[in-house]
């Protein structure tokens, strides 16, 4: 269903818009009028960029490094909106056997959780009174599976923060939401059901069929699908939604 926004004369800016629900999302506020500027941390940002209609700026950055994320966003004047979808999705399950450290769990926290810090950080005082931060949660945020430990209670941790952030710039009409999306056909979502299938011994067709049992309205949604609830959330009819987290699922949780 297409939606009409206007965000001429708005700067948006969108961590992880290489591929999936970032470049869906990206797309649809450059659709919508805005300069854009998209964030990843490998150089497929740069041809993500290219293939984007309208003003769009491609930084190639790894939010997990503080000092670089200071250094690569040195220039930007003024963000409008930031949409904070960086993240990263891997199974992180308890083996009784790490004696020196899970470095998957930590690279998930140190992009998902602090990176999402970093960022907002370094921008924070650029984004001018009634701006918008949006966050990325997941419907993961909601609830949990077996096995994925680190992603799970990082996006639990983005609604902390959605919840924290929206009181302490509320003086300044900022609105800082969390958006919770259910399955997406993306890359990350694809691997996890093949994780899931294989961990509990199933076919895959199994395991989607049991996920898509839960869910009131049948079948994956695409990144696009996701656009217009970032792009509600930014625009004025939103601005008086802050500290939610909003699910977009297809009735998979309803909380």
């Amino acid at each position: 269903m297409s939606v009409s926004f206007d965000f001429s004369g708005k700067t948006v800016l969108v961590t992880g818009a290489s591929s999936g629900i970032g470049y869906g999302v990206a797309e649809g506020f450059a659709r919508a009028g805005a300069d854009l500027i998209v964030l990843a941390d490998t150089d497929a940002i740069h041809d993500a960029a290219r293939q984007l209609p309208g003003k769009v700026r491609a930084i190639q950055c790894d939010i997990a490094d503080a000092a670089m994320v200071t250094e690569r966003l040195r220039d930007i004047d003024r963000i409008d909106v930031l949409v904070n979808n960086a993240g990263l999705e891997r199974p992180t399950p308890l083996t009784g056997d790490n004696p020196t450290g899970n470095a998957t769990f930590e690279r998930i926290i140190a992009i998902n959780i602090t990176g999402t810090q970093n960022v907002t950080d370094a921008l924070v005082t650029r984004i001018p009174d009634g701006g918008r931060i949006i966050l990325t949660a997941s419907i993961w945020a909601r609830t949990a599976v077996p096995g994925f430990s680190a992603y799970v209670s990082s996006k639990h941790a983005l609604i902390g923060l959605a919840r924290t952030w929206a009181q302490e710039l509320g003086p300044r009409g900022i609105c800082v939401n969390a958006v919770c999306p259910g399955w997406v056909k993306t890359g990350p979502a694809m691997n996890s059901l093949r994780e899931l299938a294989e961990t509990s011994g199933r076919s895959e067709a199994e395991v989607q069929a049991e996920i898509m049992s839960a869910q009131a309205i049948d079948g994956l949604m695409e990144p696009r699908d996701m656009a217009n609830t970032y792009m509600f959330l930014a625009s004025s009819g939103g601005a008086n939604i802050t500290g939610q987290a909003i699910n977009v699922d297809r009735g998979e949780v309803m909380s």
